[in-house]
Protein backbone atom coordinates (compact mmCIF):
# COMPACT_ATOMS: atom_id res chain seq x y z
CA UNK A 1 0.00 0.00 0.00
CA UNK A 2 1.44 3.39 -0.95
CA UNK A 3 1.13 5.87 1.84
CA UNK A 4 0.92 9.59 1.53
CA UNK A 5 3.81 11.16 3.49
CA UNK A 6 2.74 12.64 6.84
CA UNK A 7 3.47 16.26 5.84
CA UNK A 8 1.39 15.90 2.68
CA UNK A 9 -1.45 14.26 4.61
CA UNK A 10 -1.61 17.25 6.93
CA UNK A 11 -1.62 19.58 3.92
CA UNK A 12 -4.33 17.55 2.14
CA UNK A 13 -6.58 17.66 5.20
CA UNK A 14 -7.01 21.38 4.67
CA UNK A 15 -7.12 21.55 0.87
CA UNK A 16 -10.79 20.50 0.44
CA UNK A 17 -11.88 23.04 3.03
CA UNK A 18 -9.80 25.81 1.44
CA UNK A 19 -11.26 24.97 -1.97
CA UNK A 20 -14.72 25.05 -0.42
CA UNK A 21 -14.16 28.51 1.01
CA UNK A 22 -12.83 29.73 -2.35
CA UNK A 23 -15.86 28.31 -4.17
CA UNK A 24 -18.21 29.95 -1.68
CA UNK A 25 -16.43 33.29 -2.04
CA UNK A 26 -16.47 33.28 -5.86
CA UNK A 27 -20.18 34.16 -6.33
CA UNK A 28 -20.04 36.57 -3.40
CA UNK A 29 -17.17 38.46 -5.04
CA UNK A 30 -18.80 38.25 -8.48
CA UNK A 31 -21.96 39.83 -7.06
CA UNK A 32 -19.91 42.93 -6.20
CA UNK A 33 -18.95 43.45 -9.85
CA UNK A 34 -21.89 42.29 -11.96
CA UNK A 35 -25.66 42.08 -11.76
CA UNK A 36 -25.51 38.82 -13.74
CA UNK A 37 -24.78 36.99 -10.50
CA UNK A 38 -27.68 37.55 -8.12
CA UNK A 39 -27.58 34.90 -5.43
CA UNK A 40 -29.74 34.76 -2.33
CA UNK A 41 -29.28 32.91 0.93
CA UNK A 42 -30.82 29.71 -0.44
CA UNK A 43 -28.29 29.60 -3.30
CA UNK A 44 -25.40 29.93 -0.86
CA UNK A 45 -26.96 27.34 1.47
CA UNK A 46 -27.29 24.75 -1.31
CA UNK A 47 -23.75 25.41 -2.51
CA UNK A 48 -22.46 25.26 1.06
CA UNK A 49 -24.09 21.88 1.71
CA UNK A 50 -22.63 20.47 -1.52
CA UNK A 51 -19.15 21.93 -1.15
CA UNK A 52 -18.63 21.41 2.57
CA UNK A 53 -20.41 18.04 2.49
CA UNK A 54 -17.92 16.96 -0.17
CA UNK A 55 -15.01 18.36 1.84
CA UNK A 56 -16.21 16.41 4.87
CA UNK A 57 -16.56 13.22 2.85
CA UNK A 58 -13.05 13.64 1.46
CA UNK A 59 -11.69 14.29 4.96
CA UNK A 60 -13.35 11.07 6.07
CA UNK A 61 -11.68 9.22 3.18
CA UNK A 62 -8.33 10.60 4.38
CA UNK A 63 -9.02 8.98 7.75
CA UNK A 64 -10.03 5.67 6.16
CA UNK A 65 -6.92 5.13 4.06
CA UNK A 66 -3.63 6.67 2.99
CA UNK A 67 -3.96 4.99 -0.45
CA UNK A 68 -3.58 7.70 -3.08
CA UNK A 69 -5.68 5.92 -5.70
CA UNK A 70 -8.55 5.60 -3.24
CA UNK A 71 -8.30 9.28 -2.34
CA UNK A 72 -8.17 10.28 -6.01
CA UNK A 73 -11.19 8.07 -6.74
CA UNK A 74 -13.06 9.65 -3.87
CA UNK A 75 -12.18 13.14 -5.06
CA UNK A 76 -13.24 12.38 -8.64
CA UNK A 77 -16.52 10.80 -7.53
CA UNK A 78 -17.30 13.78 -5.29
CA UNK A 79 -16.45 16.33 -8.00
CA UNK A 80 -18.61 14.44 -10.48
CA UNK A 81 -21.49 14.35 -8.02
CA UNK A 82 -21.26 18.08 -7.31
CA UNK A 83 -21.00 18.88 -11.03
CA UNK A 84 -24.08 16.79 -11.87
CA UNK A 85 -26.13 18.38 -9.10
CA UNK A 86 -24.91 21.89 -9.86
CA UNK A 87 -25.56 21.72 -13.61
CA UNK A 88 -29.01 20.32 -12.94
CA UNK A 89 -29.88 22.99 -10.37
CA UNK A 90 -28.32 25.92 -12.20
CA UNK A 91 -29.60 25.48 -15.74
CA UNK A 92 -31.16 22.03 -15.94
CA UNK A 93 -29.99 19.21 -18.13
CA UNK A 94 -33.37 18.82 -19.88
CA UNK A 95 -34.83 22.25 -20.61
CA UNK A 96 -34.63 24.66 -17.70
CA UNK A 97 -33.81 23.91 -14.09
CA UNK A 98 -37.57 23.92 -13.38
CA UNK A 99 -38.29 21.02 -15.75
CA UNK A 100 -39.53 18.09 -13.62
CA UNK A 101 -37.86 15.65 -16.01
CA UNK A 102 -34.53 16.67 -14.47
CA UNK A 103 -35.47 14.77 -11.31
CA UNK A 104 -34.56 11.52 -13.08
CA UNK A 105 -30.90 12.44 -12.66
CA UNK A 106 -31.34 11.90 -8.90
CA UNK A 107 -31.50 8.18 -9.68
CA UNK A 108 -27.89 8.27 -10.86
CA UNK A 109 -26.77 9.75 -7.57
CA UNK A 110 -28.90 7.23 -5.68
CA UNK A 111 -27.04 4.41 -7.44
CA UNK A 112 -23.71 5.95 -6.39
CA UNK A 113 -24.76 6.45 -2.77
CA UNK A 114 -26.47 3.09 -2.33
CA UNK A 115 -23.57 1.34 -4.05
CA UNK A 116 -21.05 3.06 -1.77
CA UNK A 117 -23.05 2.11 1.32
CA UNK A 118 -23.40 -1.52 0.20
CA UNK A 119 -19.63 -1.57 -0.51
CA UNK A 120 -19.02 -0.12 2.95
CA UNK A 121 -16.62 2.22 1.16
CA UNK A 122 -14.16 -0.61 0.48
CA UNK A 123 -12.14 -0.03 -2.73
CA UNK A 124 -13.29 -3.12 -4.65
CA UNK A 125 -16.94 -2.41 -3.91
CA UNK A 126 -16.50 1.28 -4.65
CA UNK A 127 -15.12 0.35 -8.08
CA UNK A 128 -18.26 -1.67 -8.75
CA UNK A 129 -20.49 1.11 -7.41
CA UNK A 130 -18.90 3.70 -9.69
CA UNK A 131 -19.17 1.35 -12.70
CA UNK A 132 -22.85 0.81 -11.86
CA UNK A 133 -23.27 4.58 -11.62
CA UNK A 134 -21.81 4.96 -15.13
CA UNK A 135 -24.32 2.38 -16.38
CA UNK A 136 -27.12 4.30 -14.61
CA UNK A 137 -25.94 7.49 -16.34
CA UNK A 138 -26.24 5.76 -19.72
CA UNK A 139 -29.60 4.20 -18.80
CA UNK A 140 -31.06 7.59 -17.87
CA UNK A 141 -29.82 9.05 -21.15
CA UNK A 142 -31.37 6.19 -23.15
CA UNK A 143 -34.66 6.45 -21.25
CA UNK A 144 -34.85 10.19 -21.93
CA UNK A 145 -34.09 9.67 -25.62
CA UNK A 146 -36.55 6.79 -26.10
CA UNK A 147 -39.36 8.68 -24.34
CA UNK A 148 -38.72 11.78 -26.45
CA UNK A 149 -37.71 13.91 -23.47
CA UNK A 150 -34.31 14.84 -24.90
CA UNK A 151 -30.93 13.62 -26.04
CA UNK A 152 -28.19 13.89 -23.43
CA UNK A 153 -25.67 11.47 -24.90
CA UNK A 154 -22.75 13.91 -25.05
CA UNK A 155 -23.20 15.01 -21.44
CA UNK A 156 -23.88 11.41 -20.41
CA UNK A 157 -20.65 10.34 -22.12
CA UNK A 158 -18.71 12.97 -20.21
CA UNK A 159 -20.19 11.92 -16.88
CA UNK A 160 -19.80 8.22 -17.69
CA UNK A 161 -16.10 8.86 -18.32
CA UNK A 162 -15.79 10.55 -14.94
CA UNK A 163 -17.65 7.73 -13.11
CA UNK A 164 -15.52 5.12 -14.91
CA UNK A 165 -12.38 7.09 -14.05
CA UNK A 166 -13.35 6.92 -10.38
CA UNK A 167 -14.06 3.19 -10.78
CA UNK A 168 -10.60 2.66 -12.28
CA UNK A 169 -8.96 4.55 -9.40
CA UNK A 170 -10.85 2.49 -6.82
CA UNK A 171 -9.90 -0.70 -8.68
CA UNK A 172 -6.27 0.43 -8.56
CA UNK A 173 -6.62 1.04 -4.80
CA UNK A 174 -8.09 -2.44 -4.37
CA UNK A 175 -5.14 -3.94 -6.26
CA UNK A 176 -2.72 -2.07 -4.00
CA UNK A 177 -4.39 -3.64 -0.95
CA UNK A 178 -4.12 -7.18 -2.34
CA UNK A 179 -1.04 -9.18 -1.42
CA UNK A 180 1.49 -9.34 -4.24
CA UNK A 181 1.44 -12.40 -6.45
CA UNK A 182 4.90 -13.96 -7.04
Amino acid sequence: MTQTPRLNRTFWKFVPWAIGVAIMLAPLIAMQFTSEVAWDGADFAVLGVMVFGSAGAYSLALRITPERSYLAGTGLALLTTVALIWINLAVGIIGSEDNPTNRIFSLILAVALIGALIARFKPEGMARAMAATAVAQLAVSVILFVTGKGATFVLAGLFMGLWLGAAWLFRKAAAAQSPSQP
